[in-house]
């Protein structure tokens, strides 16, 4: 795979994790994305790629806390303009907050729960229950956490506090 070329505007920048490529353009660029873009669809016909543009997603990030008012750009051609996205298994918000985050882990972790009460029922003693907790639940609450933990609120930390008690009313932690 040809390495990915370099972005026109010198303040814009590509990362690259695994097949997943993203363009961060800063605000005071914003101008540039549809030359961005279209440099990196250029790059791509070049080497024998197609850019998928119903794959593409844009986000704006912005800080809700802040007082004035965000004047969003036009809609880039083709291209789904999105108010959350997955990267690297963590959920961003455009309004730069975890909570969309946390709930989504707090839910994907109660469903493992279930498995749990199963392995409880099926005789799994409290040591292999707590070890099985901590290594498919609490691997999975940690993940991440010291890059979305600046951007939750004390309700998201309350909602992981109450989580935690309910398991360990159930005995998978201690």
């Amino acid at each position: 795979m040809p390495s990915l070329p370099r972005p026109h505007h010198a303040d814009n920048q590509f990362v690259k994790y695994a097949d997943d490529t993203y363009l961060v353009v800063p605000a005071h660029s914003i101008h540039t994305r549809a030359a961005e873009l279209d440099h990196i669809a250029a790059w791509a016909t070049e080497n024998n790629l197609m850019l998928n543009t119903h794959k593409s997603k844009e986000v704006i990030f912005y800080d809700s806390r802040r007082r004035h008012v965000v004047h969003l750009p036009r809609l880039l051609s083709g291209i789904a303009r999105v108010y959350t996205l997955k990267v690297l298994g963590v959920t961003l918000s455009s309004h730069l907050s975890a909570s969309e985050h946390i709930h989504s882990v707090i839910i994907d972790s109660a469903q493992s729960l279930y498995a749990l009460h199963v392995l409880q029922h099926h005789d799994m003693n409290d040591i292999g229950l707590q070890t099985v907790f901590r290594a498919v639940v609490v691997t999975t609450l940690m993940y991440a956490s010291s890059a979305w933990r600046g951007f939750a609120t004390a309700t998201d930390l309350k909602r992981v506090d109450a989580f935690l008690r309910r398991c360990k009313r159930y005995g998978y932690c201690s």
